[in-house]
This record gives structure tokens, C-alpha cells and sequence, in this order.
């Protein structure tokens, strides 16, 4: 009889836990899915689409690009062009680039902006 209430306690707890990691708001499954969430907002900010202003950090050596609001005093550069390609060159027309190479999600690709 003792060793009965023993596994229901701890079949009790177990569903407890489940239960709350999966409905709780701040449980664990709720907690990954912000946090994914969360990295997924910032991961977006260094990804410039075309028509987009940035800011770039470190311009000269790793450049970074992060989208701001082309009417903010940060903004630097505007997204004109985006290339598919390894080595592709921006034209006359643009006044920055940056390339990447196999960044793993993506293939290598340029980014032509002209200054705002």
C-alpha cells in the first residue's frame, strides 16, 4: 500500500511537470518558443531586404549590417540590390557592398546599397 501512494506521487508529479512545461505561460515549452522567437526578431535585423536603410558596424573589416528606420539619423545605406552569386561585384550605381560567402542557412550573396 505504501509503495502504491509512493508511484502516484511520483506519477502525480511527473504529469504535473509535463502539464505545466507544456500549457504553463512561463513554463519551459512556452520559454523555448519566446526565446526562438526572440532570436529569430534579431536575426531579422541584420537581415536587410531591398528597399531597407541600415546601419553598418564595422564596415572596413567584419560589417554587420542592422535594419533602422531609413528616417533615423543612424541610417546609413539603403538596400538597392541583392545578388545570388560567389564574387559578385556591385555596379558604379551603388556606393557600398557587402559580400557573403556560405552562411550557412544561405549560399553566397552580395549586397549593393547606395548611401541614404
Amino acid at each position: 500500500m505504501k509503495s502504491a501512494v509512493i508511484v502516484i506521487a511520483v506519477f502525480g508529479a511527473v504529469g504535473y511537470w509535463v502539464w505545466d512545461y507544456n500549457t504553463s505561460p512561463t513554463g519551459g515549452k512556452a520559454e523555448a518558443e519566446a526565446s526562438a522567437s526572440a532570436a529569430a526578431e534579431e536575426a531579422k535585423k541584420h537581415e536587410p531586404e531591398i528597399g531597407d536603410c541600415v546601419k553598418v558596424a564595422d564596415p572596413d573589416g567584419d560589417p554587420v549590417p542592422t535594419v533602422v528606420d531609413c528616417d533615423s539619423a543612424e541610417a546609413e545605406y539603403k538596400l538597392g540590390e541583392w545578388m545570388p552569386g560567389k564574387g559578385r561585384e556591385c555596379g558604379s550605381g551603388y556606393d557600398y557592398g557587402i559580400q557573403y560567402r556560405n552562411t550557412g542557412h544561405r549560399s553566397s550573396y552580395t549586397l549593393c546599397f547606395t548611401k541614404v
